[in-house]
């Protein structure tokens, strides 16, 4: 059990948006989010739902827009469940979390997907982040006692076709984050809290030939976790949810009857305000007041960052990723995820393979991180997949 020292202005904010760790338990990883970035990112609330929950676009640096559609799609492009080959999926996946942190940190992630007809289908999946045992502290060092906060999220996903190529999808999300276990924190009583978010998504592909080969190209757009604020308290501050933009195309060249080849490249950009500078009477000098309505921070997104269009910038990760497959059965899969360091400073190399044996098939990934005493440095995470009426 690891000690967790809270320097946030209150006990809920710095559990919500990331951890700080008492320096006599761990030397490494101080301020870092839950989700492995660095708190020079944009903070927001739940950031447990930006982290890659299975081990095939784990392999590939988090690049899963646009790749050929599986059971996991319900994260990455719900859109895209259109086109399973299988009437019925599920997988679970098995995520150790931050291990050069906090030992007994993990993501669980349970997903089924199945088809209603030719042109619907359905996706479920449950999603659960466990913080391990946490004896808490207030900023002035007072024991708070010891419990295990947890969140989870749950979701129903609809796809359906519009064409052979194209497919649109939704997805609904109820979240619910308990990290104080209702303890009284700087006079306000708190709770857990529960939110409801929405996803959309496209899905497109193109059957052409290239270079003497078939081969498809596909585009993905999934704009994710759209909701209204979060909060912890009654009346305390409310956060924004994780509004994440993705974008993604992949090219898939099948060399003959059993070899296959796939390039694909990632990009996302949260829909969330960027926080502005302010001078010492918190009146914004330079940049735009981030606190406002969900749909205001959605639009504004683009274009409210202190630094100006160089700053815009920095906030888009790139996610290039590649995958080889043969005879269906077997492949193998890396990928980059850069961010840059003045917006979380994530940046890693993921390596992964994937085995198909009947109706089974497992896959793993491993992250090498880039940067020393990286807190995601040596991550693994492990997806089993099961296919009901396989063709």
């Amino acid at each position: 059990m690891k000690k967790f020292k809270l320097f946030t202005q209150t006990l809920i904010y710095g559990l919500s948006c990331g951890f700080c760790v008492n320096a006599v338990a761990q030397t490494a990883g101080a301020g870092t989010n839950t989700n492995g970035s660095s708190t020079s990112a944009i903070t927001t609330a739940v950031p447990f739902l930006t982290i890659s929950p299975d081990s095939r676009s784990g392999a590939m640096g988090d690049a899963g827009a646009a790749i050929s559609p599986d059971v996991n799609a319900t994260y990455w492009n719900p859109a895209k469940l259109a086109y399973l080959e299988n009437s019925s999926n599920m997988a679970v996946s098995y995520d150790p979390w931050l291990r050069n942190i906090v030992p007994d940190v993990y993501l669980a992630y349970l997903s089924f997907a199945g088809k209603l007809d030719e042109r619907g289908s359905i996706g479920a999946s449950l999603r659960y982040f466990n913080m391990g045992s946490i004896e808490l502290y207030d900023i002035h060092q007072n024991p708070l006692g010891v419990f295990k906060p947890n969140e989870f999220s749950l979701d129903v996903s609809y796809a359906r076709k519009f064409g052979d190529n194209f497919s649109l999808g939704l997805t609904g999300r109820y979240i619910h984050s308990d990290l104080t276990n209702g303890s009284v924190v700087e006079g306000q009583q708190t709770k857990a809290a529960n939110d409801f978010a929405a996803d959309v998504s496209l899905y497109i592909k193109n059957p052409t030939r290239q270079f003497g080969k078939d081969a498809l190209f596909a585009f993905g757009v999934d704009i994710s976790n759209i909701g209204p604020k979060l909060s912890y308290t009654a009346n305390g501050q409310q956060f924004f949810l994780p509004t994440n933009l993705k974008i993604g195309v992949a090219n898939t060249w099948f060399l003959d009857e059993s070899n296959e080849v796939t390039l694909a490249l990632d990009i996302n950009k949260l829909l969330v305000p960027t926080p502005p500078v302010r001078d010492a009477n918190g009146n914004v000098i330079s940049g735009k007041d981030d606190n406002r309505s969900v749909v205001s921070g959605i639009f504004g997104s683009f274009s409210d960052a202190p630094g100006g269009l160089g700053e815009e910038f920095k906030e888009i990760s790139f996610s290039p990723a590649f995958e080889y497959t043969y005879n269906k059965q077997f492949s193998l899969r890396s990928g980059y995820f850069y961010e840059n360091p003045d917006k979380g400073n994530r940046q890693y190399f993921t390596l992964g393979a994937g085995i198909k044996y009947s109706e089974f098939k497992f896959d793993f990934s491993y992250l090498i991180a880039a940067q020393d005493q990286s807190p995601l440095a040596n991550t693994l995470r492990f997806t089993l997949h099961y296919n009901f009426g396989s063709k």
